[in-house]
């Protein structure tokens, strides 16, 4: 049995040198820097991380190196899984989980074709926990490329019943249906992460165990003081998760570029290099805009 603490899960970012290698002095600097406020765990390998930009052997040894840099202070999971044959995706989840990780996240795209049902879905499933070891730590997040798939609360149910799912990242953005997976969840090793700050509140009165979304590369710290602090103090919860869900419009102003910026801003990153998009997406205009939401959340963190 793995238990995961409630709390925040970055999606970790990769920083990459000017030669588009993983600069792994910076990396360093990135795990201590969500320690330091407050993570409960760390995502790493995942789409922030460019996972899909990124060789099995690139995956495997970013993993490897959270791990040990995380030491005890954190929980460490990773996908990496981004093939489309399951015999292939078998091989490349057991090679992350062979880095150490506390739980290999598989993501809910990868098991069937958008058009497939979800017996379909779940038949792949199958298949692919038979090969994968029994002891496994396992989770699931509905990663957004290259398309969504929402777990349905079903399927989750079934998958919560089996005893070997721990973690979920939810993308849904739709409080209804939070609502109805964690129903199905109650009373299971299985822990709904919520990854849309507009619901985040909410989800987390309804019994939500935490946050697990890009912002956190931004203020970490505010998503880990809501999620601890949510029930004894209401009001300043509410005023909190008003500004994160306003904050979080600047995602769609070229991250994870922008991301990579405040990170050089703050010290952690020496470059703006990524294998998504040119860094040239986060020219004059977006810069500013960074930093000034750099300076809004420190006025707002000192305000209240």
């Amino acid at each position: 049995m793995k238990n995961f603490k409630d709390g925040v899960y970055p999606v970790m970012l990769t920083p990459f040198t000017e030669k588009n290698q993983v600069d792994y002095e910076a990396l360093g600097k990135l795990v201590d820097w969500y320690i330091d406020a407050g993570a409960a765990g760390l995502f790493a390998v995942c789409q922030s991380s460019e996972m899909f930009y990124l060789s099995l052997e690139e995956r495997a040894a970013i993993a490897e190196f959270v791990v040990k840099k995380a030491g005890k202070r954190a929980s460490v999971i990773a996908s990496g899984h981004i093939s489309d044959s399951l015999d292939d995706q078998a091989e490349e989840l057991q090679a992350i989980a062979e880095t150490g990780v506390d739980a290999v996240i598989l993501l809910t795209n990868r098991l069937a074709e958008e058009t497939q049902s979800d017996e379909i879905w779940l038949k792949n499933l199958k298949y692919l926990l038979e090969r994968l070891p029994k002891d496994m730590p396992l989770g699931f997040y509905e990663c957004p490329y290259p398309y969504k798939r929402i777990i349905s609360p079903e399927l989750l149910k079934w998958c919560a019943e089996t005893g070997r799912f721990y973690f979920l990242k939810d993308t849904s953005c739709d409080i209804e249906n939070i609502k109805e997976k964690l129903k199905v969840i109650k009373g299971t090793e299985l822990k709904l992460f919520n990854a849309n700050s507009a619901t985040l509140l909410e989800s987390l009165e309804l019994g939500a165990s935490g946050y697990s979304g890009v912002m956190a590369n931004f203020h970490p710290e505010i998503y880990t003081w809501l999620t601890g602090h949510f029930r004894e103090q209401p009001e300043k919860a509410r005023l909190r998760n008003d500004f994160l869900t306003v904050a979080s419009f600047i995602e769609c102003k070229a991250y994870p570029v922008n991301a990579k910026y405040y990170q050089m801003q703050i010290g952690n990153f020496n470059s703006l290099q990524t294998r998504t998009k040119s860094p040239d997406l986060c020219n004059d205009t977006g810069r500013k805009e960074v930093e000034q939401l750099d300076r809004l959340t420190k006025w707002f963190e000192k305000t209240l």
